[in-house]
C-alpha cells in the first residue's frame, strides 16, 4: 500500500513537472519569435524611410537643377572645352573662344582688347551674340564698326552687365558696363530686347549659360547702344 502510494506521488510529480516544462518551452518559444520579428520590423521601417528620405533628396535636387535653356543650345557642342560643362571652369572671353557658336563676338572682343578685362571681372552677365547675330549685319557697316575702336567697344561693353542675373532676374532695364542702359522684355525661358543693330528685336536664344565668371545669354540680333 505504502509502495503504490509512492508510485503514485511520483507518477503525479513527473506529470507536473512535464507539463511545467512544456510550457516554458512555449514561452520562450515565442518570446524569441517576437524578438526575432521586431528588429525585422524596424529594419523594414527605417529602409522605408530611408528610401523616402532618398526620393525626396533626389525630388528636390532635381527641382533645384539649373540648366542652359533655348532652341538655339542645341547648337552648343556636346563635349569637350566648348560644351556647357566645359565652359563652366574657363572665364568668359576663354569659355567663348572654344564655342564656334560665338567665334565671330570672340573676334570682335579681341579686336576691341577686351579679352582681359572680360576674364578678370568677376561676376558678369554677357548678352553674347551668336555668329547669325553678326551676318544679318550689312557686311560694310559691319566692317565699319570693326574698323572703328571706340564705337566697337561701347557696343560690346553695352552687352555686358555688372552681377550674374539668373533667368528670373533677367527682364527689367539694367545698367551696363559701358554705363548705359538695356531693357529686356520676358518671363520664364522667353527674352527679348527691343534695340538692336538690325532694328529686329533680339532674342535669348540659348540662356543661363555659365562660365567661371559670368552668366551668358547668347542671342540671335546684335544689341545697340541708346542714341545720345
Amino acid at each position: 500500500m505504502k509502495s503504490t502510494l509512492t508510485r503514485g506521488v511520483l507518477l503525479a510529480t513527473a506529470s507536473t513537472l512535464a507539463v511545467t516544462l512544456s510550457a516554458c518551452g512555449s514561452d520562450d518559444s515565442g518570446t524569441a519569435s517576437e524578438g526575432s520579428a521586431s528588429p525585422s520590423s524596424d529594419s523594414s521601417s527605417e529602409t522605408s524611410s530611408g528610401s523616402e528620405e532618398g526620393m525626396e533628396s533626389t525630388s528636390g535636387s532635381d527641382m533645384m537643377s539649373d540648366e542652359p535653356f533655348g532652341a538655339g543650345c542645341s547648337a552648343v557642342p556636346a563635349d569637350g572645352e566648348g560644351s556647357f560643362t566645359g565652359m563652366t571652369d574657363d572665364p568668359v572671353a576663354t569659355a567663348a573662344s572654344n564655342n564656334p557658336v560665338l567665334s565671330t563676338l570672340v573676334q570682335a572682343v579681341t579686336q576691341a582688347n577686351l579679352v582681359d578685362t572680360l576674364n578678370t571681372t568677376p561676376d558678369i552677365t554677357v548678352i553674347a551674340p551668336a555668329n547669325p547675330a553678326f551676318e544679318a549685319i550689312p557686311q560694310d557697316q559691319l566692317q565699319a564698326v570693326l574698323a572703328d575702336n571706340a564705337v566697337l567697344t561701347q557696343i560690346l561693353t553695352h552687352h555686358v552687365i555688372p552681377g550674374r542675373l539668373s533667368p528670373d532676374q533677367l527682364a527689367g532695364t539694367h545698367t551696363t558696363v559701358a554705363g548705359d542702359e538695356v531693357t529686356i522684355e520676358g518671363s520664364g525661358e522667353n527674352f527679348t530686347v527691343a534695340q538692336t543693330v538690325t532694328g529686329t528685336p533680339a532674342s535669348v536664344i540659348c540662356g543661363d549659360v555659365q562660365t567661371a565668371n559670368a552668366t551668358v545669354y547668347i542671342v540671335d540680333q546684335v544689341l545697340a547702344p541708346a542714341a545720345g
